[in-house]
């Protein structure tokens, strides 16, 4: 059976089978604890929620209970399985350069398609939300999002030799990850009013075992088998050694120039993905309360509207490619979230948050190209440690900004609910004081590397 190198399918799926049943998982919660609160069922109509808007009533009151109840409640479930996936993400990401970045996307999908099937044996029997903990733990031993997205990136850079067509092929994979989960959210509302919880998780789940069968029998791998593989198999400790000793070499053995280069970029990816993170994933409890008092059709739409902010962010990231040095990109987009954050603060109507899509065009451009950046750097024997480094650095920075804004969302959304989001549009000004302080600084009269990422080879000639 001959086999293919295009990895697009896989990622199309498994994006979509998650962000389709993401949103539902945050409604299932929410509806969940808003029944045992009121201790009655669910109410939703065609235009909106069951939602109090007089301040004065105890339903009000109980509401509010509801909102901080659901924050806290998926702070604490992202928590649940962030340290197994930090660990797995690492280890068979960096083990790719060797073993193949094959495992690094099974697995993930193995994951979900077992939290999918738990999810709907949950919804069906109507069992206690606790079990979730355990399904969250179960799926983070799998490697979860982090894992695939590496894994996913790292292949892309293999098959891809010429610099510029690596950018735009890694923006491709963000733009598939934007329309998809946009037309995945868009779908969630109807396929909850049509079939329900339950049916929904079912067909996720038979996405996640297409997916799977796709991977193992139809695409190839483009790692070949290395030596290291018809060696005796090691044992984990000797794999974790291995593993760490390749992501340490990466910054040991690299000039001075590059090391400093790759842990600015890094903590620059790390600090404007902390801050996007944590700002958009309160849209859906922001959208349920009131005074918006969306419904799941609504909050379907609302999530697609990220369909337009990827395609421009993509056709951004392609057009700017080619007049605009990287690192300008990076702040065009940065001010593009900052815009549509603030706007978000006070949207206090339907079109009003519709509208904060508008400013925020091209908020998804500085990931791409970031990961972009960094894969120019290293070499090819290395994409594999950095984008190990990179999926950590999202599983980590993801969790603890998942957990902050959960949490000052709990604490403010009584007196201010659109705090958490002028926070995330502050915090914004790490990144960019970083990226000024590379513009304005070089070494021996050179721009960096960053600006003109072809130069990478010739600095590392010299420094070394």
């Amino acid at each position: 059976m001959k086999k293919v190198l295009c990895v697009e399918p896989v990622i199309f799926i498994y994006i979509f089978a998650s962000s389709l049943t993401s949103p539902l998982a945050q409604q299932f919660i929410y509806r969940r604890l808003w029944e045992e609160e009121y201790n009655s069922t669910f109410v939703s109509d065609s235009n909106a929620t069951h939602c109090e808007q007089n301040r004065s009533t105890p339903a009000y009151i109980k509401q509010k209970e509801v909102q901080e109840k659901a924050s806290v409640f998926n702070m604490q479930l992202d928590l649940t399985g962030a340290v197994p996936s930090l660990i797995v993400a690492f280890v068979i990401v960096a083990n790719g350069d060797r073993q193949g970045r094959k495992r690094s996307l099974v697995l993930p999908s193995v994951g979900a398609l077992i939290a999918d099937i738990c999810l709907t044996v949950i919804s069906y029997f109507s069992l206690s939300l606790s079990i979730l903990f355990a399904v969250a733990f179960i799926t983070g031993l799998f490697g979860s999002m982090a894992t695939f997205l590496g894994g996913g990136f790292a292949f892309i850079a293999d098959v891809c030799h010429d610099e510029k067509q690596k950018t735009t092929r890694i923006a491709v994979v963000d733009l598939i990850f934007g329309v998809v989960s946009g037309l995945a959210g868009l779908s969630s509302g109807y396929f909850l009013r049509g079939i329900g919880f339950t049916w929904t998780f079912v067909t996720a789940s038979l996405l996640h075992v297409i997916n799977i069968i796709y991977i193992t029998f139809f695409l190839e791998d483009t790692v070949g088998i290395s030596e290291f593989q018809h060696q005796t198999p090691m044992s984990c400790k000797e794999l974790l050694r291995e593993t760490f000793c390749g992501v340490y070499l990466l910054f040991k053995t690299a000039p001075y120039k590059k090391r400093i280069l790759i842990i600015v970029l890094l903590f620059t990816f790390m600090t404007y993905l902390f801050t996007m993170v944590g700002g958009s994933s309160l849209f859906t409890l922001y959208e349920l309360d009131e005074p918006l008092c969306w419904n799941e059709v609504y909050i379907g739409y609302g999530a697609a509207a990220f369909t337009s902010v990827s395609l421009t962010s993509f056709l951004g990231v392609y057009l700017f490619s080619k007049c605009l040095k990287d690192i300008y990109i990076v702040f065009i987009g940065i001010f593009s979230y900052i815009g549509g954050m603030v706007m978000a603060a006070f949207a206090k109507t339907t079109l009003l948050m519709f509208l904060v899509r508008v400013p925020s065009l091209l908020c998804f451009m500085p990931i791409p190209v970031l990961r972009s950046m960094l894969s120019k750097v290293v070499l090819a024997g290395e994409q594999g440690a950095v984008f190990a480094c990179i999926a950590c650095l999202e599983v980590v920075t993801g969790t603890i900004s998942l957990s902050v804004f959960n949490i000052l969302y709990a604490a403010t959304v009584a007196w201010f609910s659109g705090f958490s989001f002028l926070l995330s549009a502050g915090l914004c000004l790490i990144p960019l004081a970083v990226l000024c302080w590379l513009l304005c600084t070089s070494w021996n009269g050179e721009d960096l590397a960053l600006l003109v990422p072809e130069e990478v080879s010739s600095i590392e000639s010299t420094d070394s």
